[in-house]
């Protein structure tokens, strides 16, 4: 097919927000043996035109025959949830405590996202396939601490499944979930499980889909990129602060240990992961040697 026949193809389903067109050949041949894993997690989880936005752009990732594997959170779900059931829960540094009653709610909602993702992705003509605790689990575990309850870390990623999805140009959606070697469902910090899938699968990119535009500096202008030397020092000095610091050392563990670049990118924004992957700016900050 000549690149003109390429690009009105390419036409019929790209978004009117979406960058240059003309640049997408370009971009498919740069990526197009690679692996990308993308997590969708953080407040963005719970409006509906996000997800769909989040939705269209995993889709128009597919269609161009890119390898991508789609880790998802769900702790704004989850409280809602919980809430509802009248379980209170405390966290120690960022993770929820999490006992026999908060698991199975857990464990619940994450599937019903899991499955939400899947079927959403297949109304737009791209097959996904659920990978979570009941069907195709990946991720082995091991607790995190005893205090924390059925929180894990993951021990062990069978990358088998995931590569014979991927060779079928079908998408694998993967809940931060895993098995004890007592089959017992554990809860994992949605980062740690993309991290720990991206460093397995030596993925090209990790990207990171939360509320916040990327990484500042200390004038509070975003940082477009940085290696993960200096982003050390950020947290030394007390210029990322919070949340933030968990996320930032999953980043900097990511790209020390085989992942090519990692990208913390705002989810609020209209087909940030097109702009990421299909332009020189990029969006949100890069980290990478």
């Amino acid at each position: 097919m000549s690149e003109t026949n390429y690009l009105e193809e390419i036409k019929k389903f790209w978004p009117k927000e979406g960058p240059k067109i003309k640049d997408v050949p370009k971009y498919v041949k740069k990526y197009k043996n690679e692996l990308i894993v993308i997590k969708y997690g953080g407040n963005v989880l719970i409006d509906r035109k996000i997800f769909n936005n989040f939705i269209e752009d995993i889709s128009i990732l597919n269609k161009l025959g890119l390898s991508i594997i789609v880790v998802h959170g769900g702790g704004p779900r989850i409280k809602r949830e919980l809430d509802k059931a009248n379980i209170k829960t405390e966290f120690i540094n960022g993770l929820r405590v999490t006992d026999k009653k908060v698991i199975k709610i857990v464990e619940e909602v994450l599937i019903d996202f899991n499955n939400d993702i899947v079927n959403s992705l297949k109304k737009k003509d791209s097959k996904a396939i659920s990978i979570n605790t009941k069907i195709n689990n990946i991720i082995s575990v091991v607790p995190e601490k005893e205090e924390l309850g059925f929180v894990g870390i993951p021990n062990d990623i069978n990358l088998s499944i995931i590569k014979n999805i991927i060779s079928r140009n079908e998408i694998p959606v993967v809940a931060p979930l895993g098995l004890d070697i007592n089959n017992q469902t554990y809860n994992i910090n949605g980062d740690t499980a993309a991290s720990a899938i991206a460093k397995k699968l030596k993925s090209r990119r990790l990207l990171l889909m939360t509320n916040v535009e990327g990484v500042y500096d200390d004038r509070k202008n975003l940082i477009s990129e940085i290696k993960p030397f200096d982003l050390n020092n950020l947290i030394e000095w007390k210029v990322v602060q919070g949340g933030m610091i968990p996320k930032i050392k999953n980043c900097v563990d990511a790209v020390e240990n085989g992942v090519r670049g990692v990208v913390i990118i705002d989810g609020r924004k209209p087909h940030s992961i097109l702009h990421e992957i299909f332009s020189d700016k990029g969006s949100g900050t890069l980290i990478r040697k």
